[in-house]
């Protein structure tokens, strides 16, 4: 029991404190679990994020579902799950019923946007000296960077990963000394779990358009468009947006203004992006709507995770698959620094004053090593009395 209490409490805590966005998540997700804790190891955590960034959904909670399913099992990643959501689902949920209409300035935010420059940065170099440690693989690494900045296409990273994980396929299954050993009770679930699960994403994903365009239902209608917005995003939660507002804007569903302040406020609390559905979903039909949006926005991201989890260890063990996964590791480096310039080194740096105060929150991640906590703490102090 006290194994799982670990596990929710762990992940509330990520879930209070992971300012930012999904790549910001890694970095406080590597920090938490792989450095401080020490509940899977370098390759593990590299590895895994290489899958959640290639399936569809909410990479970052993927990865934190996978990393509580490793560590506790089915409930385990559940547990995970809920504990990094909630505060985000909770907040974004009680905005939407009190504030949508509020004139309150949140400029007192860019401080943690500062924060998340600091932990991204610590995850780029982290994970860079692990995984991109050839000039093969930093190659590998800049093809991605170039491909995701220069290529304005929702699917580039997919692409991208795809013809890394390919190269890595053909010419890196021999170039390492070690196969990927992995002890074969990591990932606690049977494969029968593993087959219904994914047989039950394709299967909602083919009857619920059919079911809800027959029904005037407005809950099925709902449950129906959060669930193939969960099913069809690839690269992270920004890219949830556009596929969301063709949803619901379009329909009269919930207004332009009130879609765009809600995504504002997504950005600017705790936890995935993704939770923008709770938001609208509340917008559109209270709590319970609120609830039903966040369910099946999320539901993908389970089903996958946990379809391609039961296989996971004989898939890595794969000479083949190592290779595979090697190039795409490689390729989320990329994709991470990439993703450090645009948009949170975009979004976040404007000024001398900026970057001053975002290096000073580096430094102190890094060198004084500050726990990502503080420097939380520190960067709303600096958010309130400089912005």
């Amino acid at each position: 029991m006290y194994k799982y209490i670990n596990i929710f409490l762990v992940s509330l805590k990520l879930g209070l404190l992971s300012f930012g966005g999904p790549t910001a998540h890694l970095g406080y997700f590597y920090d938490e679990y792989v450095k401080k804790r020490k509940w899977l190891n370098e390759k593990e955590y590299s590895d895994l994020v290489a899958l959640c960034q290639f399936l569809p959904g909410p990479a970052s909670s993927q990865v934190g579902i996978g990393i509580g399913t490793i560590r506790g099992g089915l409930f385990g990643g559940i547990l995970s799950f809920v504990g990094f959501t909630l505060p985000s689902v909770i907040i974004l949920m009680l905005f939407s019923m009190i504030f949508t209409n509020s004139e309150t300035s949140f400029t007192w935010m860019q401080g943690l946007k500062l924060v998340s420059v600091a932990i991204v940065a610590q995850a780029i170099i982290g994970m860079g000296k692990k995984l991109t440690t050839t000039k093969t693989t930093i190659s590998l690494a800049l093809f991605v960077l170039i491909l995701s900045l220069l290529i304005d296409s929702l699917y580039i990273q997919v692409i991208a990963l795809t013809m890394t994980g390919i190269y890595g396929l053909i010419f890196l299954r021999q170039t390492s000394s070690q196969s990927a050993k992995i002890k074969n009770e990591l990932v606690k679930l049977p494969k029968k779990i593993g087959f219904i699960s994914i047989s039950l994403f394709f299967l909602l994903l083919m009857l619920l358009p059919m079911i809800s365009s027959a029904t005037n239902n407005i809950w099925l209608k709902m449950f129906d468009s959060f669930y193939r917005s969960g099913s069809l995003v690839f690269g992270g939660g920004h890219v949830v947006l556009p596929l969301l507002e063709n949803e619901f804007v379009p329909q009269g569903l919930i207004s332009s203004d009130h879609f765009i302040t809600g995504y504002a406020a997504a950005q600017a609390v705790p936890g995935p992006l993704f939770t923008f559905a709770s938001y609208i979903g509340t917008s559109i039909a209270g709590i319970g709507g609120g609830i039903l949006a966040t369910i099946a926005i999320f539901l993908p991201a389970f089903l996958l995770l946990f379809g391609i989890l039961p296989f996971w260890d004989n898939i890595k063990s794969n000479i083949y698959a190592e290779g595979f996964l090697k190039g795409i590791s490689a390729g989320v480096v990329g994709i991470l620094i990439a993703a450090f310039y645009n948009p949170i080194w975009t979004s976040s740096i404007n000024s001398e004053l900026d970057f001053v105060l975002a290096a000073s929150l580096f430094i102190l991640l890094i060198y004084f090593k500050f726990p990502s906590w503080a420097i939380v703490l520190i960067g709303v102090v600096l958010g309130i009395l400089f912005y």
